[in-house]
């Protein structure tokens, strides 16, 4: 089952990459990236709260992308983007409005909220990796110079 997980994540982060117009070469990394992210959310949810899985998943996916980043001198946005996309709580969004139109107020309440925290969760993983300096992600790259 966490195969199937994984690769339905994997998938669905090159289709979105695919249509953010990510060079062909960097597909599979995005793949893999969406995919590490969102089965580590998956994973961890049996152990964290919804939010702190999140959040967790959200520090992965961006350390990976800083990782893949400079490893392969490009831009982070490429492999981030597309890598969080399994992580945007859509389902949420989706039922607090649901919830809201058929006027069950305390539902869309909740759900919306949910999504709030979800979405928080992931900018703050994005913001403490971000904060990191950049030489940690190259550990490894001088001895590959030489």
């Amino acid at each position: 089952m966490t195969a199937l997980q994984f690769l339905a994540a994997f998938v669905g982060t090159v289709a979105f990459a695919l249509l953010f117009g990510v060079p062909r070469r960097f597909y599979p990394y995005c793949g893999l990236i969406g995919g590490t992210g969102w089965l580590f959310y998956y994973l961890s949810a049996s152990v964290f709260t919804a939010a702190e899985s999140t959040f967790f998943a959200a520090v992965l996916v961006m350390f990976l992308s800083r990782l893949c980043a400079v490893r392969k001198k490009c831009p982070v946005t490429i492999f981030l983007i597309s890598g969080i996309i399994p992580l945007v709580p859509g389902a949420g969004i989706y039922w607090a409005a649901f919830y809201m139109v058929t006027g069950q107020f305390a539902e869309s309440f909740q759900a919306g909220f949910a999504a709030v925290r979800a979405a928080a969760a992931i900018v703050l993983g994005i913001v403490c990796v971000y904060e990191l300096p950049q030489k940690i992600f190259r550990i490894g790259m001088e001895r590959e110079k030489s």
